[in-house]
């Protein structure tokens, strides 16, 4: 249900690049949203803090929007309409909201920088899923954030492949996350399981005491 508040996740890391170009932009908007938090952190009142965390927000993200129509106009095309969705990614209000209104600005731009990176991760490796179950290939396109020396970056990675549509639809982003959350917590529940057993193994050298009768 948590995957719905993050609509770019699922619908643009069809591939790497793309899903780098939107992880990139995100934890740009991150940084800058979360240091301009923590500046007026001392001036915005209680009552409006969220709506001016939301036009913090969304300033951030119409700056980024024009520095990549700048510098990255191709990428820019291809995100389209989820470049501006960035304002609705949970995490960034959330993140304003519990750590930047609360902590000065280093610290604020810092933890913006690293919640971007780590949702940066996550794109990536879905795209690279994606990518490679759709095409057999990765790292197609990547001259549209990088310029025209990366057009040689594509590697092939099944060849002769045949094409597997659903792998690059949005539904493909459902599935692999159901995948990925639920090997997360396989892994959660095995590392959970051996500190219960080793918590539960009895001190070495201790022995159990049999007290019988009457104490008083």
């Amino acid at each position: 249900m948590q995957l719905l508040g993050l609509c770019p996740l699922l619908a643009a890391s069809g591939n790497v690049v793309n899903a780098l170009g939107l992880g990139l932009a995100t934890t740009l908007v991150l940084m800058v949203s979360g240091l301009c938090v923590s500046l007026l952190r001392n001036a915005i009142a209680d009552a409006v803090r969220l709506p001016v965390f939301v036009l913090i927000i969304a300033s951030a993200v119409t700056c980024v929007e024009l520095l990549m129509q700048a510098f990255a106009y191709p990428l820019f095309q291809v995100l389209g309409i989820f470049l501006p969705l960035i304002v609705t990614n949970c995490a960034i209000l959330g993140r304003a909201d519990s750590f930047a209104a609360k902590h000065p600005p280093v610290p604020a731009l810092y933890d913006g920088f690293v919640m971007g990176m780590g949702f940066a991760g996550v794109l990536v490796v879905l795209g690279a899923l994606r990518e490679v179950l759709g095409t057999g290939a990765l790292f197609a396109g990547m001259d549209l954030l990088f310029g025209p020396a990366a057009a040689q970056w594509r590697i092939t990675i099944l060849p002769g492949y045949q094409p597997f549509l659903l792998a690059t639809l949005p539904p493909a982003a459902f599935i692999l996350m159901g995948l990925l959350i639920a090997g997360k917590n396989l892994v959660d529940t095995h590392l959970h399981n051996r500190q219960a057993a080793a918590q539960a193994k009895p001190v070495k050298g201790a022995r159990r005491v049999r007290v019988t009768g009457t104490i008083s």
